[in-house]
């Protein structure tokens, strides 16, 4: 249960706690600022919130565990948290380190051999994408093993983490006109990364504010920029197939982030000071939002 502010103790009326909170608002920027929370504090809030609720194996020992059709656990030791339309995410332990184990399952529509071959043909390709832009210098959870007989990659947990999505509605919720400010230099980094990737001619595919993990710990002064979910990536060297990633992403934030195109643009300034190519893969990207325009007024 949340604890009672003191503002909002008994007696106090609904319109004398407005009013003392637009005058607390309005008396400096610098304490508005303060209240903007850190990634650091965002990720010790859900933390803390996600063990309230047995959201964490640790905190609720067995609760998500998914079974096969007999009944039996199917990875003992491992919690489900998430699933997906291509895999189910689960939370162990893997040699003595904390993982996550992300589990591509078949799919009953498809022919077994077909099914089989594709299902093994993307665990491959994630993770050697993964492996490959982590060895560009792009930060992603390292992969400690790849089981192909199960089509499961067992993975770094990103426990002292946060999606840019969580991050970028708390802080819209919590800054007012300063969300801005607190935004554009974490902006800045997301642009250098897809940059960085983009050199590496690695097309990430599925580039959304929930694939773009912020990690950051006490001892960390600044956030650092993860990018996970490599599950539709792709090498490719054609400035069309980058341009159409930075259209993805944009029509994602847009779409989850509404009236954030000035945060978009920091995004891709800092992909152009950063990228060699840059100027190919916005000249890609406007003609790709020119055909995306005309479909949408095509139907």
């Amino acid at each position: 249960m949340e604890e009672i502010p003191a503002q909002a103790s008994k007696g106090e009326s609904g319109d004398s706690r407005v009013a003392s909170l637009f005058d607390f608002h309005v008396s400096a920027a610098s304490s508005k600022t303060a209240e903007i929370p850190t990634v650091a504090e965002l990720i010790d809030t859900q933390a803390k919130s996600a063990c309230a609720l047995g959201g964490l194996a640790s905190c609720s020992e067995g609760e998500g565990s998914s079974t096969d059709g007999g009944g039996r656990l199917r990875h003992p030791g491992f919690v489900l948290f998430m699933q997906g339309a291509e895999a189910r995410l689960y939370r162990g332990t893997f040699l003595g380190r904390p993982v996550v184990m992300k589990e591509r399952f078949s799919k009953k529509y498809r022919h077994p051999r077909l099914d089989e071959k594709l299902t093994t043909k993307r665990t491959q390709g994630e993770a050697r994408t993964a492996a490959r832009a982590r060895k560009a210098g792009i930060p992603t959870p390292c992969i400690y093993f790849v089981n192909y007989q199960n089509n499961c990659i067992y993975m770094e947990d990103m426990q002292l983490a946060t999606t840019s999505r969580d991050y970028i509605m708390a802080v819209q919720s919590a800054g007012g006109g300063d969300s801005f400010q607190a935004l554009q230099p974490i902006m800045d980094k997301i642009g250098q990364i897809l940059a960085t990737l983009h050199d590496a001619d690695i097309i990430h595919g599925d580039l959304t504010t929930s694939n773009i993990m912020l990690k950051q710990d006490k001892t960390m002064s600044e956030p650092e920029v993860v990018l996970i979910d490599f599950g539709l990536s792709s090498v490719s060297q054609l400035n069309e197939d980058k341009g159409v990633d930075l259209y993805v992403l944009e029509k994602a934030f847009l779409s989850t982030h509404p009236n954030t195109e000035t945060l978009f643009r920091v995004i891709l300034k800092s992909y152009s000071k950063q990228s060699r190519k840059a100027k190919d893969v916005i000249k890609k990207l406007d003609e790709v939002r020119l055909r995306g325009r005309k479909r949408t007024m095509v139907g």
